[in-house]
């Protein structure tokens, strides 16, 4: 599959570009790390299980024309991961990231997860989009709601208290 340039994402300090099999290394050291992963959705990964999640986030880009940018400072440093994403458990279209631990702090997943939203809303036509968090997960929580979503709920997971998120624009074709 090739990348359409319209995938590809420029913030002021970023640049996402979906992910290809270039990007297992980086993945694997980002998925592998629990201070980057432990709190999302299936916890940390191990690289079987990273290399297996990138052949279906490749083909999401085909599929939907969205799935799981590498998120790299300009001169190609990896920085971490943006994504929309279906959810398994039915509930839509789910924004997620998670960046490196020395790449935290400077507002990057704000920049990143924000571009995303943008994209989902304005190039791939989607309505509605959620984001999910654990409720000690104030960074993500914090993210989530500076960009712009706004809480619309909470379930049970795993023993866990999951926020839910969501930012609606009326009037797309998604």
């Amino acid at each position: 599959m090739s990348v359409s340039s319209a995938w590809v994402l420029n913030t002021a300090r970023l640049r996402m570009t979906p992910v290809g099999y270039r990007d297992l290394p980086d993945l694997v050291r980002l998925k592998g790390d629990p201070r980057a992963y432990a709190l999302l959705l299936g916890g940390v990964r191990s690289p079987v299980q990273t290399a297996e999640e990138l052949a279906h986030d490749i083909q999401d880009w085909g599929r939907h024309g969205f799935g799981m940018w590498a998120v790299r400072a300009p001169r190609g440093k990896f920085l971490g991961m943006t994504a929309l994403m279906h959810r398994s458990d039915g509930r839509g279209v789910a924004l997620r990231f998670a960046f490196l631990p020395e790449a935290r702090g400077f507002g990057l997943a704000s920049e990143a997860a924000g571009a995303a939203l943008n994209y989902a809303h304005d190039a791939a036509g989607l309505t509605r989009v959620i984001g999910v968090a654990r409720e000690e997960n104030f960074a993500s929580r914090a993210v989530l709601g500076g960009i712009g979503m706004s809480q619309s709920g909470t379930f049970m997971r795993g023993g866990y208290i999951l926020y839910v998120y969501e930012s609606v624009r009326p009037g797309n074709a998604g």
